[in-house]
């Protein structure tokens, strides 16, 4: 079967997860992920992408971005990736690719979703500074991280936004309901209510969700 068009909605965030390549990590050290997101800070505004959220665990690269165009973040991940892997190569006496084929991406309705995602990427369990949780509570500024309205939609003031953010990322969001957005997102589908999917599949003219498994069923004769 034909791979489907990556679906792609610019002013929309989407969740992008790049595996790595079998048991080869992607990041070693804290030295690899500042490179990484030394890379990222010099593409994303180039690519005219903004970057909501992000995590670097050992074995994967996962962001959360808004793109202004159709075309905004592939460039972006081919740019970050070529100057990375390039960097990480040289760096560990290495060769080849990091990444385990295509970039993933999904779509996410805003509201809720979006928000539920950007906390699921900030909740994750990994050490201060692999993931861009310290960025949103303030213990650290970097001008690369936007916050997108549905943050801002938590306080009226800094404070109050970040410790509204933080009671969230601390009671953090349903194991089952990402681990089946996470599928989505692997599988290239948008995530959000069936009137979302069903508009940002049209706008593509491609399927917003898997077809079930079987022979189609028709009607009696």
């Amino acid at each position: 079967m034909a791979r489907l068009p990556r679906l792609v909605l610019p002013g929309h965030a989407h969740w992008v997860i790049q595996r790595g390549h079998g048991a080869r990590p992607v990041f070693v050290d804290a030295h690899d992920r500042e490179s990484f997101l030394a890379a990222l800070r010099e593409a994303a505004p180039a690519c005219g992408v903004q970057v909501l959220a992000w995590a670097l665990p050992s074995d994967e690269v996962q962001l959360l971005l808004v793109p202004a165009t159709s075309t905004g973040i592939t460039q972006l991940v081919q740019t970050v990736g070529r100057r990375y892997v390039s960097a990480y190569n040289r760096r560990h006496a290495c060769a080849g690719t990091l990444w385990d084929g295509r970039f993933r991406c999904a779509a996410l309705e805003p509201g809720a979703v979006l928000l539920d995602v950007m906390t699921a990427i900030d909740a994750l369990p990994l050490p201060a500074g692999q993931t861009s949780l310290g960025l949103r509570v303030g213990e650290r500024r970097d001008p690369m991280l936007n916050d997108p309205p549905e943050f801002w939609a938590l306080g009226n003031t800094p404070f109050d936004r970040e410790a509204a953010y933080r009671r969230r990322v601390a009671e953090g969001v349903s194991a089952t309901r990402i681990a089946t957005w996470r599928q989505a997102a692997i599988g290239g589908w948008p995530i959000g209510e069936a009137g979302f999917r069903s508009n940002a599949a049209q706008s593509m003219d491609r399927p917003g969700e898997p077809r079930r498994p079987g022979r189609p069923r028709h009607a009696a004769g």
